[in-house]
């Protein structure tokens, strides 16, 4: 399968070429540089492996929680090429993104957990649970805000658990009993398009991908909207 994967939802801003298996991506740290480096990033990896963007089989992106803004420039790109080639889009949640860099950075195995948080702003953060299962991470409860105070861990008491995302430089707002459980904490980790395409292929195989005007991001605050490209229902 070729699948195109994007991500701007956080600071980082990235693109990654899936080609049945094997992952080339460019990936850059650059806050308010999103909208004039995703498509030269786009563009460069498809000649680079000479691809044409009509031998595309899907498309991908990280759907969010993360930056509003960021996460309304991913989104209005994948639609826009989604509806030009006719093919099917695979969102892909950011934190399950890092969860698996930290699978594969910290070479977790299976049963090992991760608690991965961004920080959400307005005295929030954004939050999810994963146990690895086969090199991949499965969530184990619902992706939510709240503050860093409200956090806990699910009931499992045997795993050994790793903290990853910029959330964490918020530990000292956290219970100190949550991070204490932690065996590791790495708060480098962003999302990346590079295990975007690594997740939207296996939720391709399990027929998770979506046309085009159903590609939305999400926010999980439920005050924020999102408008769909003009004339798309």
């Amino acid at each position: 399968m070729k699948l195109l994967a994007l991500d701007t939802s956080s600071e980082g801003c990235s693109a990654a070429l899936w080609l049945d298996g094997r992952v080339t991506d460019r990936f850059e740290l650059a806050p308010r540089g999103h909208t004039r480096l995703l498509m030269p990033m786009v563009r460069e990896l498809l000649a680079e492996q000479q691809i044409s963007p009509g031998e595309l089989d899907a498309l991908a992106f990280a759907r969010g929680p993360g930056s509003f803004t960021g996460l309304r420039i991913a989104t209005g790109v994948v639609q826009g090429l989604a509806w030009g080639l006719g093919i099917p889009v695979v969102p892909v949640s950011s934190l399950a993104a890092v969860a698996l860099a930290a699978i594969e950075n910290h070479a977790l195995k299976d049963g090992d957990c991760v608690a991965v948080t961004f920080d959400a702003r307005m005295g929030e953060v954004y939050w999810g649970a994963f146990r690895c299962e086969a090199g991949l991470p499965v969530l184990l409860d619902e992706e939510r805000v709240c503050p860093p105070a409200a956090l806990s861990l699910p009931l499992d008491t045997h795993a050994a658990w790793y903290g990853a995302g910029k959330g964490w430089t918020l530990q000292d707002q956290m219970p100190p009993e949550l991070v204490e459980r932690l065996t590791v904490i790495d708060d480098s980790l962003v999302p990346s398009a590079a295990q975007v395409a690594k997740l939207a292929d296996q939720d391709m195989a399990r027929g998770l991908s979506v046309p085009a005007e159903q590609a939305q991001p999400v926010y999980i605050r439920d005050e924020v909207t999102w408008k769909k490209l003009p004339g798309r229902a």
